[in-house]
């Protein structure tokens, strides 16, 4: 089992080194990420069906009304599960892949931890979701609990800043970086415009992602080896 980037491998065109670091750890990470989404969901949908208090509906702002609903958000929305993926897949070392699941959960358990102490809702939406399949199933799942923060808008931050510190080591065009962000927005906007969340469960959302994500990336840097991603 390959273990760690080599030195060599680093002089890579960038899409070869990001080839052979999918393939570093390759069992660890894909059974790893299963497990830690399969107890995320567990954790999350217990809290839900079973809050500490009635939830507090969250209020809409003026600004709300800039994001009109639209079914072709869904998908956006569904594509977190695999955006987060891609860090842990394309990093180069146990280490950095420890780091980058600790503090994933770190920030997973801090919202799960704001849920069960102030559970939050959002605020009914008028629409007939009998009318759009794939969103009606998340509501008869989710029904609108576990608001804010927006642990999708905190997820999608943490995975695209991990993401394009990978994108920049291995020197990947800038268009790619970009696209990166943009992703990371794209989700962010899907929360909205399949109205599960409200503004202010997103910028709840940015802050805890920016929080932990700025935490984990120091915390890579001041361990004693070399700060390989």
């Amino acid at each position: 089992m390959r273990l760690q980037i080599s030195p060599s491998h680093e002089r890579l065109p960038w899409w070869q080194q990001l080839l052979y670091r999918a393939g570093l750890l390759l069992w660890l990470k894909a059974f790893g990420t299963m497990i830690f989404m399969g107890l995320f969901f567990w954790a999350y949908f217990s809290l839900l069906k079973y809050p500490l208090r009635p939830a507090w509906v969250m209020p809409r702002l003026a600004a709300d009304d800039w994001f009109a609903f639209t079914p072709h958000a869904f998908p956006v929305y569904a594509a977190l599960w695999v955006y987060v993926s891609l860090p842990p897949a394309f990093l180069g070392n146990l280490r950095a892949l420890l780091c980058f699941g600790g503090w994933m959960a770190a920030l997973c358990l801090c919202g799960l931890a704001i849920f069960w102490l102030l559970p939050t809702a959002v605020p009914p939406a008028g629409l007939d979701w009998s009318a759009y399949p794939e969103m009606a199933m998340i509501k008869s799942m989710d029904g609108g609990g576990n608001a804010c923060p927006s642990l999708h808008v905190a997820c999608a931050v943490f995975a695209a800043f991990w993401l394009g510190r990978v994108l920049r080591q291995v020197g990947s065009p800038h268009w790619l970086r970009y696209l990166n962000g943009l992703f990371g927005l794209a989700i962010a906007w899907s929360t909205l415009g399949t109205r599960q969340h409200v503004l202010l469960d997103v910028f709840a959302g940015l802050l805890l992602g920016l929080v932990f994500v700025l935490a984990s990336l120091r915390h890579l840097q001041r361990t004693p080896q070399r700060p390989l991603l």
